[in-house]
């Protein structure tokens, strides 16, 4: 009897060592990543600030919460979060496809699907203007008309969604959203395109403008990763769901203390395909 009961204790303390050690072997999709010890994540730098001294980027506005994300995702990696700034989406976008770095929080599609992946959306950031003090535009139909400059940023999705709005008003590209909001304070352009958070924190530059109540579209965060990386696309796709579903998204909003943003709906909508 005694000897039957070693046994199973024996046999139990082996199944749970065994369970154990299969706990700790890397999810194959991403064994490579692991194996490298870091998550180099690329960040389009007007939403975060790169410290002019010790080079260290830190998150404001949508950024802080990409941030939070970025290290919860690092930390159930088992490995060390590495923030990289760049200056454009399309150096982003250089980065993912030349394997410089792993991941990059960017909207939904910016960069089309033939060679990017995408998570589902994480968080839904609105679109819309500021416009200076004493403007007559009070709604984007107001500011779609003949003779009006809407000075916006070449490539953002922002930027995409205005032109499939707009039928009259001038677009004025920038290549970043401080050359933009120049074109808007200087009064070469009437009003300045962009996400909410943007314009907010713009809006404290020029006295006496206004962000407009009205939307025109809406910038879907997601996850961006090369398209050859298909099993870390799956692994960080399901993570995201996760973290939707269990708070974690809607935690880091609250912590960041932004306002006029709202977790993504669960679920993939289907890319766009352009390249």
């Amino acid at each position: 009897m005694k000897e039957s009961l070693r046994v199973l204790l024996t046999t139990v303390a082996l199944l749970v060592s065994a369970s154990a050690n299969a706990q700790q072997v890397p999810d194959p999709r991403v064994a490579d990543l692991i194996r490298a010890g870091k998550l180099r994540v690329a960040l389009f730098l007007p939403a975060y600030v790169k410290d002019p001294v010790t080079g260290e980027i830190r998150g404001r506005g949508t950024g802080t919460i990409t941030v939070q994300i970025a290290q919860t995702l690092a930390a159930r990696l088992g490995v060390e979060v590495q923030l990289l700034g760049y200056p454009t989406p399309s150096a982003v976008a250089e980065c993912l496809k030349a394997g410089s770095c792993d991941i990059s929080f960017t909207a939904f599609d910016l960069f089309g699907a033939a060679e990017i992946g995408y998570s589902p959306p994480l968080f839904i950031l609105p679109f819309t203007l500021l416009v200076p003090a004493g403007s007559p535009i009070g709604s984007v139909a107001d500011a779609d008309r003949p003779g009006v400059r809407i000075a916006v940023v070449s490539g953002h999705e922002s930027t995409r969604a205005l032109s499939r709005t707009v039928r009259h008003a001038e677009l004025l590209g920038a290549e970043i959203p401080d050359a933009a909001f120049e074109l808007l304070r200087t009064r070469q352009a009437n009003a300045f395109a962009s996400h909410i958070l943007v314009l907010q924190d713009y809006s404290t530059k020029l006295p006496g403008s206004r962000v407009l109540e009205d939307r025109y579209g809406a910038n879907l965060a997601a996850i961006a990763i090369s398209k050859d990386k298909a099993g870390w696309l799956a692994y960080v796709s399901e993570f995201v769901e996760e973290a939707k579903a269990s708070g974690l998204v809607q935690r880091a909003i609250e912590r960041a203390g932004v306002r006029g943003i709202r977790v993504a709906p669960p679920g993939n909508p289907k890319p766009s395909g352009r390249s």
